[in-house]
Parts: structure tokens; C-alpha cells; sequence
């Protein structure tokens, strides 16, 4: 079956589906799939701006596996065609090859050599945090109880994950002098510095929080702009910062205190950008419930059951929508997102060997 999973892929990664730019049609690599899946019922969905899903369903399963189609846009360090798969001795290298297309090709292939009832869902919005694919196959009156999520997992069953949170944060300040007494006070890059500084003992201050094997609060200041010149104060600012709690933590409640860590007013906007639920969602009890569950469902599959994980995945959207959701692919993040992506071929027998498994048990 890996020549057959390594055929598929091959065709798979010769789509382009970098996201962005996310020129994303109804066709290419849609018409491929529609043509690999007979006897299966099949629903494409143009979500619009290049973000299509396409549910493929045979007989009545209750479960149901989701993988992304689309992939990060491709760099300069790439050393061959990113689009043209190249298979080794140990791996198979191309953009998408890991995360996540390796594990549509074993679905293809797992499809094609077994008869039991079956539901794949993919979509092409993952990679830039718009996930309207998952949003409207979720209001859909689907019918699915579980869904096994496709990520680089290592072909193991990861049962929990962080949530993330996006958020641009304007400053106001006073133009003027910098000689003035007030500059210290009237600098919205000051007041930027600070809450900055805040943040960072904050988030220290977390390092003791615990969930399923994860520590802490993840937290980064990803960038920061303002001001004039070295000696006029600066009347605005600007700062983008992102966190990942834990599935034990509220959003909600982070962002009430990220807002309250200067004085009053020195906060122009608070404007949360992304938001993604932890896996599993839900409070402290519900998130327990469900981690049981996946655990259930891991073990009632065979799956090697792995440890949490700090990315993020749209599993956590399943979860949240009342599913029980598993994330469980091909690959090791690490190689995700890199040049000369790859996969290794043990991993790609490994799991199509194991969705064939499950789609038809003996």
C-alpha cells in the first residue's frame, strides 16, 4: 500500500495550495480527489477568498477524519521544486508532504482497499487561522459523534493541546519634547514598555499551572512599533503579542488581566485577532470529561496514546462544537512548516496501515 499512498501523494503535492495566497478552487486538487473516491457521496463547499471544503461520505459512519489540504507558503531555502514530490530511501520530501497531505494520500489509499462506512473532510483554510471551512461544516446538522483530526502527530493519539490567542494592542500618548518632565509618562512607547514588562512577570508568575502534562503559559511579543525619533515623544504605539494556555485556563479572564496592566487610558485598543479553544474545550470539569472520552476513543482504536502538545490544531473546534476529537497524523511537527518538508515512509505505512484498520476491522 506505500506505493499506492506514494502515488497519491505525489499528485497531492503537485497542487498548489499555499496559504497564502490560498487560490483555492472548487477544481485541481478536488477534481483529483472526486475521482479517487468511488462510491462515496460528495458535497464541495465554497466558503469564499480560496477556502473549500469537501465532504466525502460512504455508507452511515458516526466518525469522521478531517485533514487540511492547504500548506504554508514555500521559501527560497527550498533546494528543488517544492510542488514535485521526491521519495528517497527513508522519506518522501515536499511542500505539504508532512503537514498534512501525507495523511489525505493515506486516506485515499485506505478508501480504495476497504468497503466499511467511511467520512473524510477536507478543507483549505488551516494555515492562516480562518477557519471557515470547519465553522460551516459545524453548523451543518453533520450528524458525526467523533472526528480524528490529521496533524504531524508521529502516528500517535494526541488527546490534548493549548489553546492561542491573537491580539493587537494600540497605546496613546502625548506628542511633545523629549526634554519635557512628562515624557515619562506621556510616551505611548513608555506605556508599551511597560505593559510589556508586566506581561512578561505575568506570565512567569504562571510557570506552576498544570494540565495533562503541560507547564505554564506560553507568551510572545511578536512585534512593536512607534515614535518618531530619539527626542520627540511618542504619540502612539502599537504592539502585537500572542499567548497559549493551557485547556485549564480561561481566555477570557487572561485578556481581562493583559488589559489592566497599565494606567488607566493608556490603552487606545484592545483588539483580539484569532482566537483558537484549547483541546479539549469546555472548563476545568467539562475539559477533563472529554479528555476521558478521547482517551476512550484512542484506546477503543488501537492508537498509541501520545502526550500533549503546545500547536494548536482545529481539533480544538470539534471539541468545542461537542465532538470527541483526536489528533492523530503522519510526521513530526518538527519537519512542518520547514524547507525540504518531509515525511518519513515508515510513517505513512504506519498510518494508512491503521486508518485501513479502523475503517474495516477484521
Amino acid at each position: 500500500m506505500l506505493a499506492k499512498t506514494l502515488k497519491h501523494l505525489e499528485t497531492l503535492v503537485s497542487f498548489d495550495t499555499r496559504n497564502p495566497p490560498r487560490a483555492i478552487g472548487t477544481g485541481g486538487i478536488f477534481d483529483y480527489l472526486r475521482s479517487q473516491l468511488d462510491g462515496f457521496r460528495i458535497e464541495v463547499t465554497d466558503h469564499g477568498d480560496g477556502a473549500v471544503s469537501m465532504l466525502a461520505v460512504r455508507g452511515h459512519p458516526r466518525r469522521l477524519f478531517n485533514v487540511h489540504l492547504d500548506t504554508v507558503p514555500s521559501s527560497e531555502a527550498w533546494s528543488a521544486n517544492p510542488h514535485t514530490l521526491r521519495v528517497t530511501g527513508d522519506r518522501a520530501i515536499g511542500l505539504g508532504a508532512c503537514d498534512i497531505k501525507g495523511a489525505a494520500a493515506g486516506l485515499l489509499t485506505a478508501a480504495s482497499v476497504t468497503q466499511g462506512d467511511a467520512a473524510f473532510l477536507f478543507s483549505t483554510d488551516e494555515e492562516a487561522n480562518d477557519p471557515r471551512c470547519i465553522a460551516g461544516f459545524l453548523t451543518s446538522g453533520h450528524g458525526f459523534e467523533e472526528v480524528i483530526v490529521a496533524e504531524p502527530t508521529q502516528c500517535e493519539a494526541v488527546l490534548a493541546h493549548r489553546g492561542i490567542s491573537s491580539v493587537l494592542l494600540r497605546f496613546r500618548g502625548v506628542a511633545g519634547h523629549a526634554s519635557g518632565a512628562n515624557a515619562m509618562q506621556a510616551s505611548a512607547l513608555h506605556q508599551a514598555i511597560r505593559w510589556g514588562g508586566g506581561a512578561l512577570d505575568f506570565v512567569e508568575s504562571q510557570a506552576h499551572q498544570r494540565f495533562g502534562g503541560l507547564t505554564g503559559l506560553r507568551f510572545n511579543i511578536g512585534k512593536i512599533e512607534g515614535g518618531i525619533k530619539a527626542n520627540m515623544i511618542a504619540p502612539s504605539a502599537e504592539l502585537r503579542f500572542g499567548f497559549r494556555p493551557l485547556p485549564s485556563m480561561s481566555i477570557d479572564a487572561l485578556h481581562e488581566h493583559f488589559g489592566t496592566l497599565v494606567e488607566a487610558g493608556a490603552i487606545e485598543r484592545y483588539e483580539e485577532t484569532f482566537r483558537g479553544p484549547s483541546l479539549p474545550s469546555g472548563d476545568i470539569a467539562d475539559a477533563e470529561q472529554r479528555r476521558l472520552e478521547a482517551r476512550d476513543l484512542a484506546d477503543g482504536l488501537h492508537l498509541p496514546i501520545g502526550n500533549a502538545v503546545d500547536f494548536w490544531t482545529e481539533a480544538s473546534l470539534f471539541s468545542a462544537a461537542g465532538l470527541t476529537a483526536i489528533v492523530y497524523g503522519p510526521g513530526d511537527i518538527a519537519q512542518a512548516h520547514t524547507a525540504d518538508e518531509w515525511v518519513s515512509l515508515e510513517q505513512l505505512q504506519r498510518y494508512t496501515d491503521s486508518i485501513v484498520r479502523i475503517l474495516e476491522p477484521t
